[in-house]
């Protein structure tokens, strides 16, 4: 098969190396976007007069039916015509004949796949921030409906203070509007048209690129060609975003694990999200949280990878740039599947209050309350807490805890001890008065829902 850039070769490359240098596997998915950009550009040309209405109206009706054949999965994409764009233009020569050739006057396949990409990021990138406003609604319902359950805090994975499990939901969600705010600022790169940059000179028709531009529904064009069709920062941008929201989902995916251990007890996650195994009956494996953990470092690799495809290329366009787009789209799958399962898995998890009642009533992580108190009746904290400290050292000795100590033994650690610090001492005390903003306070905690549903809304 003679190539369609053929004409100034004297041989033809063998099978095996145009299948390696062949991106029609995986560029293929690209299909709907490059005719996209392919069907604003015809509408050019013949704006500009550069081919008759009749020639654009003939080359968009063949682009038209290559697309619904594509969307049919009619196609038989060849390895023989290297890449989508020659694939597609392939395609609709033998739809519409040689006028089809006319197609790619005034552009390269530089400048085309450049478009290509920055549409496929730009499309995903909204379904991206769709996602994770799906992820934050779960999270959202979780915290509301567990404002006043207690699970104890953790810091270096030892009892810290006790929270409000609706509080450490809630964590997750402001994460995620972080990160829903990265994609959402991504656009303004993303959403900048290449196109008409050609191969990386422009071209000498007198092509209109913002109309090209304004139809494709970009904000604004590359200001050089060069720069047009070699600049992969946008995907860069995509994917350390998706790196950082995966690293968010990773941590919870954690969590979630040993939450879900027979050791903690916290949560049951639903049937649909666990898995068993094939020689122990009694198991049920928290599988789609340790697969997003274990997700979560192949998109760092993705993300790797491009950054070291990219770091030597001089300008302007490079072969090694084919190699931008696997690692781009195992990516994007990756998160949109995990933002996916992770709405499912914390929407349907079953919340073991009476667990998290129990775990957070024999322990010490009312320890700071003691000492809080002590600084209010004019204690010195740093002389508070050693007093503290002292006791539970105490308890711990005596296998027992700060609230089975008598009243003669607190006074005999501090007179200014009251009756009251056993109310002081139970949990949801503990919980309850933390109410500086932005703190783990019940109140706090509705107010924080509130302000999250209002996020979510004026989206």
């Amino acid at each position: 098969m003679t190539k369609l850039w053929g004409g100034r070769f004297t041989k033809q490359a063998e099978e095996w190396v145009d299948a390696f240098g062949a991106s029609i596997p995986f560029d293929q998915k690209l299909v709907e976007e490059d005719i996209q950009g392919s069907i604003a550009h015809v509408h050019m040309l013949k704006n500009q007069e550069i081919i008759t209405e009749e020639e654009a109206s003939e080359i968009h009706r063949g682009l038209k039916a290559v697309l619904a054949k594509a969307k049919n999965g009619e196609l038989e994409y060849s390895v023989q015509n290297e890449d989508i764009h020659l694939n597609i233009e392939k395609f609709l020569i033998d739809e519409i004949g040689p006028v089809g050739g006319k197609l790619h006057t005034g552009r390269s396949r530089n400048d085309q796949v450049a478009t290509d990409v920055h549409l496929y990021v730009r499309n995903h990138t909204q379904t991206v921030m769709n996602s994770i406003r799906a992820l934050q609604q779960a999270l959202l319902l979780q915290a509301e409906e567990h404002v006043e359950t207690i699970i104890p805090g953790y810091t270096h994975l030892q009892r810290a203070q006790p929270i409000s499990f609706g509080h450490h939901m809630m964590a997750y969600f402001w994460m995620l509007e972080r990160d829903y705010g990265r994609f959402e600022d991504s656009l303004k790169r993303t959403n900048i048209s290449p196109l008409g940059a050609g191969a990386l000179a422009g071209t000498t028709f007198p092509i209109d690129r913002r109309q090209t531009a304004e139809e494709l529904g970009f904000d604004d064009i590359y200001q050089n060609s060069l720069d047009a069709v070699s600049d992969r920062d946008f995907a860069l941008e995509f994917m350390s975003a998706a790196s950082t929201v995966m690293m968010h989902l990773s941590r919870l995916a954690e969590e979630m694990i040993f939450w879900s251990s027979q050791e903690f007890q916290f949560i049951e996650l639903d049937d649909s999200f666990a898995t068993g195994s094939s020689i122990m009956p009694q198991k049920k494996n928290p599988d789609m949280a340790e697969l997003i953990r274990g997700k979560t470092g192949r998109v760092y690799g993705n993300l790797m990878g491009l950054y070291t495809l990219l770091k030597g290329l001089p300008l302007a366009y490079n072969k090694d740039m084919q190699e931008d787009k696997e690692g781009l789209f195992d990516t994007v799958r990756t998160l949109e599947g995990s933002l996916d399962i992770f709405a499912g898995m914390v929407e349907t998890m079953e919340v073991r209050t009476e667990k998290m009642a129990e775990t957070t009533s024999k322990d010490f992580s009312n320890a700071t309350e003691l000492a809080d108190y002590l600084a209010v009746k004019g204690v010195p904290f740093r002389e508070a807490h050693e007093i503290v400290g002292k006791l539970v050292l105490d308890c711990i000795q005596n296998n027992k805890y700060l609230v089975d100590l008598s009243m003669e033994e607190f006074k005999a650690a501090n007179g200014a001890f009251e009756e009251d610090i056993y109310e002081v001492l139970k949990p949801e005390t503990v919980v309850s008065r933390r109410n500086s903003e932005g703190g783990t306070g019940f109140e706090q905690v509705r107010a924080a829902i509130e302000q999250g549903k209002k996020v979510i809304n004026q989206t």
